[in-house]
């Protein structure tokens, strides 16, 4: 391996560790904008005094709440991804899982990286995962109907696909986008419905301070905390989005470099791309994990700034074609 590719890959770790702290920020910035407009919309509190609480509740709660849903994402987030999936551990005794188990030990060595840990989700769907805070303590996750569809090779090549998110701590920012999604929508559904059951009491407080001569920056503010609360689960779709299409790119790249075939990984992902049923096991949440969109929708198999926006994967045509053009057997895309 070059020099440059090497600081390449520490580049993209640094810029992932960047990503992750600026997730967790916006994380906490989201959490406690909510909890202060419960507070000042929901239950009554003004800062000024002389409103119905003394004292904020639900901003320190939602702060709390914030740091112990990101401690746990944290060490546990791996683990709850793979709960959902119903993921079992690969079974050394099962000839396909020892097979898995066996290309995962490959592809370690090849990469320089400790060995992933390794599942299998009871899926007919073929598709694959890394999940993990770092390379120490990652996990590949394959579903069962890759490992029956996938000849050696193919396999070789979705493993260095994921082994190259380990390798460039895609997984990390990844792993916490998922996380973190499903406590964003939670908070955004107490606000919701806390304003709901509420009538907007609060809201006449916000109207009485308003009376000398903060109405209409607290009218502003009320109407942005609603718009935050209704499209908070859509924010933090859009950071699992932020994980940009190009790490797929750049992780196909690194499977041709680890396996020394670009070929296999191009023959897995269009047997792949042939299974037209979802992989029923894998949630929304955690569809940007996975080596393919795991739902199957088209605007995945688009290219332009649409799909950039709200695609999770660039069009597998397209990285199939790029891997054959690796290869030598196909021209390059756009060429």
């Amino acid at each position: 391996m070059s020099t440059t590719q090497r600081a390449t890959f520490y580049e993209l770790q640094a810029e992932n560790r960047r990503n992750s702290v600026l997730l967790l920020a916006g994380f906490f910035a989201l959490v406690l904008f909510l909890g202060w407009g419960i507070d000042l919309f929901v239950l009554g509190w003004q800062p000024s005094g002389g409103g119905m609480l003394a004292f904020p509740v639900a901003t320190p709660f939602a702060l709390l709440f914030g740091i112990g849903h990101a401690s746990v994402s944290w060490f546990a987030g791996a683990s709850q991804i793979l709960g959902s999936t119903q993921a079992q551990k690969a079974d050394p005794n099962d000839p396909l899982e020892r097979q898995f188990i066996n290309v995962v030990e490959e592809m370690a060595i090849a990469a320089g990286l400790p060995k992933p840990a390794t599942w299998v989700v009871p899926d007919p769907d073929p598709n694959a995962f890394a999940v993990g805070r770092d390379p120490e303590h990652a996990a590949i996750a394959v579903t069962r109907g890759l490992l029956e569809r996938l000849d050696r090779e193919e396999l070789q090549g979705v493993v260095g696909h994921e082994m190259a998110h380990v390798r460039n701590l895609d997984i990390r920012a990844m792993t916490l986008v998922t996380a973190l999604f499903g406590a964003a929508a939670l908070l955004s559904d107490v606000a919701r419905r806390g304003l709901y059951h509420s009538g907007g009491r609060g809201r006449s407080g916000s109207r009485r301070s308003g009376d000398s001569g903060g109405g209409g920056g607290m009218a502003i503010l009320f109407l942005l905390w609603i718009l935050v609360a209704a499209v908070a689960p859509f924010i933090a779709r859009l950071l699992a989005l932020a994980v940009s299409r190009s790490r797929e790119y750049l992780a196909d790249a690194s499977s041709a470099e680890l396996t020394r075939n670009p070929l296999g990984l191009a023959a897995a992902l269009k047997k792949i791309g042939e299974a037209h049923q979802p992989t029923q096991l894998i949630a929304q949440g955690s569809a940007h994990l996975c080596i393919t969109d795991p739902r199957g929708l088209k605007v995945n198999e688009r290219d332009g700034e649409a799909a950039e926006v709200f695609g999770t994967h660039p069009p597998l045509w397209k990285r199939i074609a790029l891997l054959e053009s690796m290869a030598g057997t196909g021209p390059i895309p756009g060429s």
